[in-house]
């Protein structure tokens, strides 16, 4: 198929090629903002990070973010070095510079920092964290319905990696990722190790059936964000909600499906395995959710 889409595909925007990066507390060129081959991070994936939009000058859901970063850090062992209030004016600073008001998107990375030795053991991270903001002008354009395909790749236990660990160790989700490619797909469905629905390669998963909004239950997937916004709004406007386990029977058989995900808030999903989803389009409920959860953006940055 020569018309595929990516669930974080933007629209061009030539600002991006002069952008400015956040690199260790420096604010330099795009071309300038470089970490040493030594990085804890480009020479193990040892490191986690966030992804946060920007809209009417105030980044959404902050304080989630910086709940998820911290904990994420403590659950490797991994001081940042730097206090939420020092986050939070690093991400100030940035936006400030890039002179960036809405429809920007962060990546906020955090790894162990310089090895002293090219191998693994932490304690040859001996320079601090590295810490690494990167900002873009970015509107999401997403064309169409995405299409997945299901691969042998499982979302894992928490005891090899636990998937609700936004880290920086990607191989498996990309591994799933090329695998839809090569399908013919846009993006990769993963099952859990029970064999159940889980989520996608790069965002979190739910169907629509019968007027009742599912999505997994929770203990394999992305600790996501928006995810926990969508249940919570389902559940303040009388949408039954259920994070439950279903098959990819109960996944065909849907009237929709969408993901969610930071980047592009709710996509739709049009076709699963070469089955089509509904109608093939976005659905009522789905079109409803991101209704409610623009209201929910406009309020928390107004």
């Amino acid at each position: 198929m020569n018309d595929h889409v990516t669930t974080h595909q933007a629209e061009e925007d030539a600002r991006n090629e002069n952008i400015l990066i956040y690199v260790n507390g420096r604010i330099v060129p795009k071309a300038e903002a470089v970490v040493s081959v030594y990085d804890s991070g480009f020479m193990l994936g040892d490191g986690v990070w966030e992804g946060l939009r920007l809209y009417n000058g105030h980044w959404a859901f902050l304080d989630d973010h910086l709940d998820r970063l911290f904990e994420a850090a403590k659950a490797i062992d991994l001081d940042i070095g730097m206090g939420r209030a020092d986050v939070i004016a690093a991400l100030e600073e940035l936006r400030a510079a890039n002179d960036m008001e809405t429809d920007a998107h962060a990546r906020l990375m955090v790894t162990r920092g310089v090895k002293s030795r090219p191998f693994q053991h932490p304690s040859l991270s001996r320079s601090g964290p590295s810490v690494v903001i990167i900002m873009e002008h970015s509107r999401p354009n997403i064309p169409r319905p995405v299409r997945l395909a299901t691969v042998p790749h499982l979302r894992g236990l928490p005891m090899t990696q636990d998937p609700k660990l936004n880290s920086h160790s990607k191989l498996n989700c990309i591994l799933a990722c090329i695998a839809a490619e090569k399908a013919g797909a846009d993006e990769a469905l993963m099952l859990d190790v029970h064999g159940f629905v889980n989520t996608t390669n790069a965002c979190n998963f739910f169907i629509v059936r019968k007027g009742e909004v599912w999505t997994s239950t929770g203990d394999y997937c992305m600790n996501g964000i928006t995810r926990s916004k969508v249940i919570e709004l389902c559940r303040a406007n009388g949408i039954p909600v259920h994070e439950r386990n279903f098959s990819l029977v109960d996944t065909y058989g849907a009237d929709e499906a969408f993901l969610t995900g930071t980047f592009g808030a709710q996509t739709p999903v049009g076709e699963i395995d070469g089955r089509m989803i509904g109608n093939g389009r976005m659905g009522p409920m789905t079109e409803r959710l991101r209704g409610l959860y623009k209201e929910l953006i406009a309020t928390e940055c107004a």
